[in-house]
C-alpha cells in the first residue's frame, strides 16, 4: 500500500509517511512528523513539527497538533509530541509538544473528541476519553479508560486517575482519585465509577471491595487522607491499594465527599494538599 496524499497537501521533506496513510486537501505536514501505517490525515489538519504518530490513528479535519507549546518559559527547544496507535483527535482540537525537552503523550486508543485543548507535557492514558471541549492545562496527566465530560478545565499539573469519570461542565482544580466520579464547580465526589468499572470488564467482587473502601475513605466523617491512609495497608485488592494510596498521597488533594460536613469542606487539611 502506498500513502495517498492530495495533490494541495504540503509535506515537508524530513516527514516519514509509511505505507497506506491518507492525507487530505491542504493538510501540512511538517518537519520532523513521522506518520505510521494507515494514519488518516483530514483536509486542513496541521501537524507542525517532531510528532510521531502511531499506526491506525487519525487526525480529523481541521485540528493542530505538533505546535509549540504556550508557556512562556519556552524558549524554542526540541520537544515532542507522541501519539499511539488508534489514536483519534477530532476536529479542530489542538495538542501541543512538550516544553524544555519534554513530550507531550497519547496513548494508545484514546479519543479526543472535537474543540479539545491537551497543553505542553501532559499525558493521556490509554483508551481515556476527552468529551468535547475539554481543556487541559500543561501538564496534566489523564490515567488510562479515564473519562473527562465535555466542557471541563483540569488545573495544571492535576492527575485524573485510571478508570475514574468526571462529569461535564466542571472546574477541575483538584486530582480525581481512581475508580471514582467526581463533578461540579466546585468539584465533588460522589461515588465508585460502577457503571465505568463494568463496562471495563471488573468482577462483583473488586467492585464491592473499592465501595467498601470507598466508605471507609469518604464517607467515615474523617479527613479523607488520615482515612485513606489508614486504608492502605489492610487494602484486599490491588485496586484498594492504589486508591488509597492515591488519595493519602495527592498533593494537590483530591475533591471532597459530597454531602458531608465541613470536616469536608475547603479548611479541611485531609482535602487540600498540605
Amino acid at each position: 500500500m502506498t500513502p495517498r496524499t492530495h495533490s494541495t497537501a504540503i509535506i515537508d521533506p524530513s516527514a516519514t509517511v509509511a505505507p497506506g496513510v491518507t492525507i487530505g486537501p491542504y493538510a501540512v505536514i511538517g518537519p520532523g512528523v513521522e506518520l505510521g501505517e494507515g494514519v488518516a490525515v483530514g483536509p486542513h489538519a496541521v501537524i507542525a513539527k517532531d510528532t510521531i504518530v502511531g499506526s491506525g490513528s487519525v487526525i480529523s479535519q481541521g485540528a493542530a497538533v505538533g505546535s509549540d507549546p504556550q508557556d512562556l518559559k519556552y524558549g524554542g527547544e526540541k520537544s515532542y509530541l507522541r501519539l499511539g496507535a488508534r489514536v483519534q483527535i477530532r476536529e479542530f482540537s489542538t495538542v501541543n509538544r512538550g516544553t524544555a525537552g519534554g513530550s507531550t503523550v497519547i496513548e494508545d486508543g484514546a479519543l479526543v473528541m472535537a474543540y479539545v485543548h491537551v497543553a505542553h507535557d501532559c499525558r493521556v492514558g490509554r483508551g481515556a476519553v476527552l468529551v468535547n471541549g475539554v481543556t487541559l492545562a500543561g501538564h496534566v496527566d489523564v490515567g488510562d479508560w479515564a473519562l473527562i465530560g465535555g466542557l471541563t478545565p483540569v488545573i495544571q499539573f492535576a492527575r485524573i486517575g485510571e478508570y475514574a469519570m468526571v462529569g461535564g461542565a466542571s472546574r477541575m482544580d483538584r486530582d480525581v482519585a481512581p475508580f471514582t466520579i467526581a463533578s461540579g464547580s466546585p468539584p465533588f465526589t460522589s461515588s465508585i465509577n460502577r457503571v465505568g468499572l463494568e463496562r471495563r470488564g471488573f468482577g462483583a467482587d473488586a467492585i464491592e471491595a473499592l465501595q467498601t473502601a470507598f466508605r471507609e475513605i469518604f464517607r467515615s466523617g474523617r479527613p479523607v487522607r488520615e482515612a485513606a491512609a489508614g486504608v492502605v495497608d489492610g487494602a484486599a485488592t490491588g485496586e484498594v491499594r492504589r486508591l488509597a494510596e492515591f488519595v493519602s498521597q495527592s498533593r494537590r488533594g483530591v475533591p471532597p465527599p459530597a454531602g458531608l460536613n465541613s470536616r469536608s469542606g475547603p479548611d479541611d487539611p485531609g482535602v487540600h494538599s498540605s
